[in-house]
């Protein structure tokens, strides 16, 4: 036991606050987990972070200051922004802050579904313990195979090299790929197992309610294009939580800089999980929007008028038509990572739209802009065809699930279906005249569109090898 004193506690020093509720401390410095109740609290950890700096500006909406590109050496962010296939990104990713801290985490909801079975306790808080870890480590797989692998193409998952499933505690295990088809039926796995013992209304925001569990589930039903399936589970969701945030209501009473709505009062946030830590979105030269973005937003949309700089001379380059988000986490929780309502009503509209229900996806998303756009044109018009339908849908997306995660696995899933792929093209720079304008297009069948492992992780593992055709350094 003392291995798994030692080990809890370097799990736990992620959030040490976290955890000095539920700590007994025998012998000195070793952190001790006996009951069930205390397994079940391991399950909450508000500073739970997934950086995105490896991957962050491989969309059509994220954009750098031309100061920090221009003249500059070439690093991942420069190469992903210019769309660099011919640069080696293996060595340069010699580690990844995103891979080892969701690593992290599934290691600690193993620890959980390993340990809690043998705790003191009742029946009920262990299965509940192993429910909540099992939605987390699901989710956790979802991000990472999403993130190094191909979008799941059903033609093609089955061989398409995936990610380690990691589904039991093992620090110093070496284990090998699966293919993406595999990771999905172990993350839709876990996900069933875990539905009948999830609560309602969870011990506190960060254990995973079921209204979380069923989006997520129809999360992983729509990336693999399994519709009916998709449409059900949002419905479920919605059942347990159907808010959306007023934000029309909140310009009117003159928004975060008069009224403050940190996480736990946002009524329609379902997963408080941060794209950085506790210091979400603060870092505003880091989370500068497109020219195209901008120009989707409008000047009446309150998700932009609301939190957007579009003025400083620090961080944005005059003339450009970019703007950055200027709010900080404590003003306004804006759920870059985690899953919320409005992305539930989302996946809703989608399933109808693919379903050739063009009135009810129209139907769905003006429910949504409803508590949006501040002034014109708020119901959208029902359009005669399926990729006009979905386009809206799209547009919709990229305005409300913008940053983190979502943007970049929308392109990745999307550019696997002709209708929907895009090129992407980015005209840069646009200010400075002193070097030559340049367009730079991502296709939709990019290796770049697959992360690479980090350096640090293929050198210790054999078995792990890279989902492109790059080469090894090694």
């Amino acid at each position: 036991m003392k291995h798994i004193y030692i080990t809890l506690l370097t799990l736990m020093m992620l959030t040490v606050s976290s955890c000095e509720d539920y700590t007994d401390i025998t012998p000195k410095g070793a952190l001790v987990i006996e009951t069930a109740a205390q397994f079940h609290e391991m399950v909450s950890l508000p500073n739970r972070g997934y950086p995105i700096n490896n991957f962050q500006y491989l969309v059509d909406d994220q954009w750098m200051k031309e100061a920090n590109v221009i003249g500059k050496t070439p690093n991942i962010d420069i190469i992903n922004f210019t769309f660099d296939e011919s640069t080696d990104r293996v060595s340069l990713l010699t580690s990844s802050s995103f891979y080892n801290q969701a690593y992290t985490y599934i290691n600690r909801w193993n620890t959980i579904i390993s340990l809690v079975d043998n705790s003191k306790g009742e029946e009920a808080i262990k299965q509940l313990a192993k429910a909540e870890a099992k939605i987390y480590r699901a989710y956790d797989h979802f991000l990472l195979v999403n993130t190094y692998a191909k979008g799941y193409d059903p033609q093609t998952a089955s061989t398409d090299g995936g990610i380690c499933i990691m589904d039991k505690f093992d620090l110093e295990a070496q284990p090998s790929k699966s293919t993406v088809a595999q990771v999905y039926d172990f993350i839709q796995k876990d996900i069933d197992d875990a539905l009948p013992y999830l609560q309602e209304k969870p011990l506190d925001v960060y254990h995973p309610s079921l209204a979380f569990a069923w989006a997520f589930k129809a999360k992983v039903h729509l990336f693999k294009r399994e519709i009916a399936s998709a449409q059900a589970a949002a419905e479920k969701s919605l059942s347990y939580n159907s808010q959306i945030f007023d934000m029309v209501a909140y310009n009117a009473q003159g928004g975060p800089n008069v009224v403050a709505v940190p996480a736990a009062n946002n009524v329609e946030v379902l997963s408080y999980m941060y794209m950085t830590g506790y210091n979400e979105m603060n870092f505003a030269y880091q989370n500068i929007i497109s020219p195209e973005l901008r120009t989707l937003f409008g000047t009446n949309d309150a998700r932009f008028n609301l939190f957007f700089n579009t003025t400083s001379t620090t961080n944005l380059d005059q003339g450009s038509n970019t703007a950055y988000w200027a709010t900080v986490y404590t003003k306004y929780f804006y759920s870059t990572v985690g899953m919320k309502t409005t992305e539930v009503y989302l996946m809703l509209a989608e399933c109808y739209a693919r379903e050739d229900k063009y009135s009810e996806a129209v139907a769905v998303l003006n429910k949504l802009r409803a508590k949006r756009i501040l002034s014109g044109t708020v119901n959208l018009a029902v359009p005669a065809t399926r990729k006009e339908t979905m386009n809206l849908v799209v547009n919709e997306r990229r305005k409300e699930l913008l940053l983190g995660f979502n943007r970049f696995f929308d392109l990745k899933r999307l550019n696997n279906e002709p209708d929907y792929a895009k090129t992407i093209t980015r005209v840069f720079p646009i200010v400075n005249k002193t070097v030559p304008q340049k367009t730079y297009t991502l296709q939709p069948d990019s290796r770049l569109y697959i992360v690479p492992f980090p350096l640090s992780v293929l050198t210790k593992n054999p078995k792990l090898t890279l989902n492109t055709n790059e080469k090894l350094p090694f």
